[in-house]
């Protein structure tokens, strides 16, 4: 029988999720003729042209936006522990196009930053490894990207340098950015096995981009990055580099490069689109093993130096797919799209070596609902051998039971509602079998990390 306490915590996470859309239903009531301005409900921006300044600023070539994301997370069963936690991220955007500021055809000058508040639902809540909103983040007031991007021959050649992400254009899939989880945009894999997580939210770094496009259809990209976007030392990376002003670029180098394949994509292409991908990643710093020290002897025995044997480099390779399989007629993206992505890497100096994710979406479920978007999706993470080996290990060598770690898995459940131009209601489901891969829950002394139920709901501001 739940506890009042569970009641009442599932009771303000389902009023958000049923009330507010409802509140803001009148949105789907507002209309305005092509020649007349967009009303309040229907206008992008909650605050609109600001009286003109939005129009003026954009003949000068800037462009400026404000997104606010507010989420409220609940862990109704298992994890760490139960409860709720409300987390947020607030992000500003300048961007410069400057051909018209200083008249540099196909240049363009971005500068973003972010403001995380709130709890980590991850942290305090459930203990996954696939992190459970891809806003969930240490808190703090950070610079995020920061770089220059020129087009040459028109779109054919792309130069991107400066701070950025990879997983602004690396290892994504399209149909994948509607869920909450943060493993449908920059994958658990490399984020679990890279340094600091990788170039990917909330951390970003020095790096160079290009992207080639031979063909319509064909894209490559290639892209150097500092290796380790955190600064040396002890506990959390985030917090190593808390401002995103580091800027380093001494940690190793971190190479990725991508083969984008899309199909059916013009206007008058009459089969249904789709995007395959498949790429690659290599990191020059060392790794340690995750089972033996430097003379072989398991880490786990008494008679171990302590001391990790060393690898040098760690790699990975992925695939990747987006394919609209249904459309509605009539229209150029209503339908179900369906997407998958799997990922490897070495055994022996990560603690992850396999994963994949799938799932559908569907746009305009409603066909009356044009916006709105539904989908159901999956996570897979295998924890490695070589890690599963350890464990034996210290089972073996303490004489005593020991939890051995094999995998983690996600299902999501999501809906996002257009409740106005500018505003997205999303309310959320997931559960998470063996969170963290099935390791001792460090809340509960002699007890492992219990599957979780979590219910959430996002909202979506653009000022």
């Amino acid at each position: 029988m739940p506890s009042r306490s569970k009641l009442a915590r599932l009771a303000v996470i389902a009023a958000a999720v049923v009330v507010v859309p409802l509140a803001v239903a009148r949105a789907d009531d507002a209309a305005a003729s092509d020649d007349q301005p967009k009303s309040f409900w229907e206008q992008d921006q909650m605050l609109g042209d600001l009286g003109g300044l939005r129009t003026l600023l954009d003949g000068a070539g800037v462009t400026f936006s404000l997104q606010e994301q507010s989420e409220l997370i609940g862990n109704l069963t298992g994890g760490l522990r139960t409860g709720a936690v409300y987390d947020g991220a607030t992000l500003g955007m300048v961007t410069v196009d400057m051909d018209k500021a200083v008249g540099i055809p196909g240049g363009k000058f971005y500068v973003s930053a972010y403001q995380i508040h709130g709890r980590s639902p991850t942290e305090n809540l459930v203990g996954s490894l696939q992190t459970v909103t891809s806003i969930d983040a240490t808190r703090a007031t950070r610079l995020y990207n920061l770089y220059y991007e020129q087009l040459f021959f028109g779109d054919a050649l792309s130069v991107r340098l400066g701070q950025f992400a990879a997983d602004d254009e690396f290892i994504l899939n399209t149909y994948g950015a509607l869920f909450i989880n943060s493993t449908f945009g920059f994958p658990a894999l490399p984020a679990i096995d890279l340094p600091a997580g990788g170039p990917a939210y909330p951390l970003t770094t020095p790096g160079i981009r290009f992207r080639v496009r031979p063909t319509d259809a064909l894209s490559l990209y290639a892209a150097l990055f500092n290796g380790d976007p955190a600064p040396n030392g002890v506990g959390n990376p985030q917090i190593l580099n808390n401002s995103g002003t580091t800027f380093r670029t001494n940690g190793g180098a971190f190479v990725i490069s991508e083969a984008q394949y899309a199909i059916n994509q013009g206007d008058k292409a009459t089969g249904l689109p789709g995007t395959y991908k498949i790429g690659a990643w290599i990191n020059t710093n060392k790794f340690a093993d995750t089972r033996d020290d430097r003379t072989g002897e398991s880490l786990a025995s008494p008679t171990s130096g302590g001391v990790p044997l060393q690898h040098q480099n760690d790699w990975s390779i992925y695939a990747t797919f987006d394919q609209l399989v249904w459309r509605r007629e009539g229209t150029k993206d209503q339908g179900i799209g369906v997407f998958g992505r799997v990922m490897g890497a070495p055994s022996d100096r990560n603690a992850s070596n396999f994963y994949a994710n799938g799932g559908l979406n569907w746009k305009a479920p409603i066909a009356s609902r044009p916006d709105d978007s539904a989908g159901l999706g999956f996570g897979y993470v295998a924890i490695s051998p070589r890690v599963m080996a350890f464990d034996r290990d210290i089972a073996f060598f303490t004489g005593q039971p020991f939890p051995i770690a094999n995998r983690e898995v996600l299902f999501e459940a999501t809906y996002q509602y257009q409740a106005a131009g500018w505003l997205q209601i999303q309310p959320d489901a997931q559960y998470i079998i063996n969170p963290g891969g099935h390791v001792p829950n460090p809340v509960v002394p002699g007890q492992v990390i219990k599957n979780a139920f979590i219910l959430g709901v996002r909202a979506t501001v653009q000022f």
